[in-house]
């Protein structure tokens, strides 16, 4: 059955994607498989044997950063004496897998501890570790054009991913374990009957715990192949993993209640999952398809499998016999099918989440106004262009082939970006040009990189990237450069050789001066504040903090910052940190939050304290503040104009594919907001504004 879903995704997206059925796509779904596939086949033997690991991303993440520190930190390095080297470090970063596979196993053998129980809270601990060792701010990056960067983003032969050999080794190596050794046939004895297995002479503990060794062992080498694939060591690194990797184990047709699964079914499940999300990109459709998709997929295979149980049910003392010659077919009607109908009732509320988020977007998006003039001083109409120069290029792009503009947001589900895609929309419908706009729907690197990667395959015209991490998603859009493809990157720039040119919203000084001389006059010139980021590795959020220390040193050195927290872009989490901020800094007098989400959410926790001494200022969309303003919690909100920012942006795209904008301009004719300067190789969108009780009604944006 998992042969013919498989089949059938490829005839389907080979009718409707772009450039899917080429050699070149079926490497890259390989190379993107990679992490998630190492980590899919250490659970297949986990599962069989009828346990689970709920910390192999977590792991994975705590190993990485293990592994950037002991190679790439020089203050470690000066603090015992030496330093270990890549060869050292991924000495260590193994040591640190198995050294945890270790503790997993001898816990849920030695105590007694349910597996589900202890990965669940060796999850936490290996996450809180890994975010120990970082601070939850330091992350290590790879030197550029090292070449451990090849294990990660290289092709040998310009064909075969780098990490694919490594695959192939690990898929032999467990296929072998699980297949053609008495170890094998073991795990899938305890799996079926535990106390059985122990009546059989088999060492059950041994067994339990060699499993959970080599899910630490395994986990180790994902977050080396994630480290030379990102470019990055970070703490947040696997997250999600663990259940992707399940979930590609499940549908591959092994139980999760242990005694039932094959190697290769785990490949196909895996192998399910990367074609179906990498068709869906290559087919222009929405990303949040793949996770609706695999819960339908999901679904049909736990009804399949329900119903070939009681059809053999059925049958009696044929389906007795037939357990006596094939052990892995247990059939146990009354548990299973209890067990089975709460996972597929499960699956349905998750499907049905996925579907009202994916919904609630779309809505979203079509109810913010379609031209950002419409809110905007002196605005006109986006169907007549302000000078000759737009209305020539207006006019030859209804002429020529429309070009496909692909556009990422750091994350998707973000009302900044959501305001940015209405304004990227307008220019597209203005120039009559091709937009697909995709992204993670959390900030997500990893992810930003898949999806770059899918946009190279596919061979659009131009990449627009709001970056999350900027040496992560460098070596990417050099690769797409490479190809002949035109980079523009917005709202947070990559490295200048990895671009053409960068949309920016504001100055960096602009926005620092702007919330540094805000806070300041709150303060009147002294006290504690403390700031809350969106990401402590996003490029742009870095540069601002730069410029807020730079201008507070300067001109405040009466005021002081007592922390600096992120909050993952996320509305309630800002809330979270906030509330934690104002009961252990009791001197902060201000918060400033540099990020959208995260000003409504401070300014909800100060609600919540009842301090009335405390104040928020940020960088926010006017809309999303009002009430706090006119409450008086929320002193001013710095933006500008959301829309306006994807609509030079897709401008500016348009403008470099026909050649109209070129390096050394110095000035760019953006439409509607008529000609923004360029300053070196940043188009600059305009000073920042500054909104409070006065102007803040005048927007709707």
């Amino acid at each position: 059955m998992l042969i013919m879903v498989l089949a059938l995704e490829i005839a389907l997206f080979s009718a409707i994607g772009t450039n899917f059925l080429r050699s070149e796509n079926a490497f890259e779904v390989l190379r993107v498989s990679v992490e998630i596939g190492l980590l899919a086949l250490a659970l297949t033997p986990v599962i069989i044997s009828g346990g689970i690991d709920l910390s192999v991303g977590s792991l994975m993440g705590l190993c990485a950063v293990v592994f950037g520190k002991l190679w790439l930190d020089k203050d470690f390095h000066s603090a015992i004496g030496f330093a270990p080297g890549l060869a050292g470090a991924i000495i260590g970063a193994l040591a640190v897998g198995t050294t945890a596979g270790l503790l997993n196993g001898l816990l849920i053998t030695r105590l007694r501890i349910p597996p589900l129980i202890v990965t669940l809270g060796s999850m936490s601990l290996f996450r809180g570790l890994a975010e120990g060792i970082t601070g939850g701010v330091q992350n290590f990056t790879v030197p550029l054009k090292h070449p451990f960067l090849f294990l990660g983003n290289g092709y040998v032969f310009d064909l075969l991913p780098a990490q694919l050999p490594l695959f192939l080794l690990a898929i032999a190596g467990f296929w072998l374990l699980m297949h053609r050794t008495i170890i094998g046939r073991a795990l899938v004895a305890i799996g079926f009957s535990p106390e059985g297995a122990r009546y059989a002479g088999i060492p059950v503990q041994r067994r339990i715990v060699l499993v959970y060794l080599l899910s630490g062992v395994t986990a180790g080498v994902a977050s080396i192949v994630y480290v030379a694939h990102l470019g990055q060591a970070k703490s947040d690194a696997g997250t999600g993993y663990e259940l992707l990797a399940i979930t590609a184990v499940v549908l591959g047709g092994t139980s999760i209640f242990g005694g039932r699964g094959t190697v290769p079914g785990t490949l196909l499940g895996l192998l399910i999952i990367s074609v179906l999300k990498k068709g869906l990109q290559l087919s222009d459709l929405p990303s949040e398809l793949a996770g609706i998709m695999t819960g339908v997929l999901l679904l049909v295979t736990i009804v399949v499998r329900i119903l070939d149980s009681t059809a053999r049910t059925s049958q009696g003392g044929t389906a007795q016999q037939s357990n006596i010659h094939n052990p892995q077919s247990k059939i146990i009607p009354e548990e299973s099918s209890m067990k089975n109908s709460q996972v597929a009732a499960l699956s349905c509320v998750i499907l049905l989440g996925a579907v009202i988020i994916a919904a609630s977007n779309w809505l979203l998006v079509r109810s913010l106004p379609k031209e950002s003039g419409s809110s905007s001083p002196g605005a006109t109409d986006s169907a007549k262009p302000q000078n000759g120069e737009t209305t020539e290029r207006a006019g030859d792009s209804a002429k020529r082939k429309p070009l496909t503009i692909a556009m990422m947001p750091k994350s998707k589900g973000n009302a900044y970006f959501i305001a940015c895609q209405a304004g990227a929309e307008e220019a597209a419908r203005q120039l009559n040009v091709k937009l697909l706009w995709d992204g993670p729907r959390e900030p997500d690197p990893a992810k930003q990189n898949e999806i770059v990667e899918t946009w190279i395959t596919r061979g659009v015209d131009v990449i627009a990237v709001a970056v999350e991490n900027r040496e992560g998603i460098s070596t990417a859009l050099r690769r797409a450069r490479d190809r002949g493809i035109k980079i523009v990157t917005w709202d947070s720039d990559a490295d200048p050789d990895a671009r053409d040119f960068f949309v920016n919203q504001a100055t960096p000084d602009g926005i620092g001066r702007a919330l540094m001389d805000n806070a300041a006059r709150v303060m009147n010139g002294e006290g504690e504040f403390a700031i809350i980021t969106a990401s402590l590795t996003a490029a742009n959020m870095i540069e601002w903090q730069k410029r807020i220390e730079a201008r507070r040193a300067e001109k405040y050195p009466q005021i002081k910052m007592a922390v600096l927290r992120p909050c993952d872009d996320k509305q309630d989490k800002a809330k979270q940190e906030a509330t934690a901020i104002l009961n252990a800094y009791p001197k902060v007098k201000l918060i400033m939050a540099i990020c959208s989400p995260a000003v409504p959410g401070a300014a909800e926790a100060v609600k919540q304290s009842g301090r009335t001494d405390v104040k928020v200022v940020g960088l926010g969309l006017p809309r999303d503040n009002k009430t706090y303003v006119h409450e008086g919690i929320t002193e001013t909100v710095i933006l500008w104009n959301t829309m306006d920012l994807g609509y030079a942006t897709v401008l500016a795209a348009d403008a470099l594919a026909s050649g109209a904008l070129k390096p050394g301009d110095k000035s760019f004719a953006a439409g509607r907001l008529g000609k923004l300067e360029i300053e070196g190789d940043n188009i600059i969108l305009g000073a920042p504004v500054a909104f409070n009780k006065d102007n803040i009604d005048a927007v709707t944006w």
